[in-house]
């Protein structure tokens, strides 16, 4: 059964990925975005197809969905993606991103629910957690931790909110990657700069010692979580209601990613050491189990997630 979908953030790196996958299995997609973040050319595939609807607004408009719905009668998942993605920012624009990261998401909740929306998916956040040392990291960590950004304070609300409230759900990403994740902004993972780096030919640079750890995540991957969250995977899983880790459950040294990407492009084996940043998390994994038993599987391992990411950034 095909759905109407809202994806907001839809010309960002991973909500113009999740816009593709729903038009291409026939879905039509109402995209929302302000390019606070994202960028046109994100949406240069599914621009023009007839399934696909955009408008330039934010989501902190006052009654956006109700107005959507009014267009769009026929609109029954949301996928809200849109936010202040960069912690950095967060820190120097706090009542912003409250604003947006949270009141917005609540507000978004809240008239989906009235207006009989079926289905409602959030973009969480591994930030929700802090600076959590118990590994593999379980959500109900996130009820103890202490946020360590106004960013990861606003997406913990905002998860909390919505297990609150029994519906719809949301999804704490880790790290992800892949391709249209920009390696020029403040707020590039640190795949997306290291290929960057190799490409260029020049040396990785790390930061700390390189044996820190981060559950690194492809993007497609995370696609798939959003399907089967709103239960439109095809495959009869979902949708989810309360909060969910996404991720692969295992850790990979900053350093190892540094060498296999090094081995992909044309950087030099020899890696820049410089001195550890002030708050940085030194290991994170997600425990995935609840999710696994939903039937999601990190299908698309990390060297050949490298591999494509790496290809695409050769050709853009």
């Amino acid at each position: 059964m095909t759905k109407n979908c809202l994806v907001t953030g839809c010309a960002g790196f991973i909500g113009s990925h999740l816009t593709q996958t729903l038009l291409d299995a026939g879905h039509s997609v109402v995209g929302v975005d302000n390019f606070a973040s994202g960028y046109v050319h994100n949406m240069e595939g599914f621009r023009n197809h007839a399934g696909f609807s955009f408008y330039e607004k934010s989501i902190t408009e006052d009654g956006l969905l109700t107005d959507l719905k009014q267009t769009h009668p026929e609109l029954d998942v949301v996928f809200q993606l849109a936010a202040v993605v960069s912690v950095p920012y967060s820190v120097e624009h706090p009542e912003l991103t409250m604003q947006v990261n949270f009141e917005a998401n609540r507000d978004m909740l809240d008239a989906a629910q009235k207006l009989g929306i079926s289905r409602f998916v959030f973009a969480g956040s591994a930030a929700e957690y802090g600076n959590e040392d118990r590994l593999p990291v379980k959500e109900e960590y996130a009820d103890e931790a202490e946020q360590l950004s106004p960013y990861g304070v606003a997406k913990y609300q905002s998860s909390a909110y919505i297990a609150q409230s029994g519906y719809g759900c949301s999804l704490r990403f880790f790290n992800i990657f892949g391709p249209r994740q920009d390696p020029t902004s403040q707020y590039s993972g640190v795949i997306s700069r290291f290929v960057d780096f190799g490409l260029a030919g020049k040396n990785m640079v790390i930061f700390g010692d390189g044996e820190q750890t981060r559950d690194f995540l492809y993007v497609s991957d995370v696609v798939t979580s959003y399907l089967i969250a709103a239960g439109l995977d095809g495959q009869g899983r979902g949708p989810l209601t309360g909060v969910y880790n996404v991720g692969t459950g295992r850790g990979r040294s900053v350093r190892e990613l540094a060498t296999v990407i090094a081995g992909l492009t044309s950087a030099p084996e020899e890696i820049d050491f410089k001195p550890e940043r002030a708050g940085d998390i030194k290991h994170s994994c997600a425990d995935v189990s609840k999710i696994s038993a939903e039937g999601f599987v990190a299908e698309v391992s990390f060297e050949d997630g490298l591999g494509r990411t790496v290809e695409w950034a050769g050709k853009s």
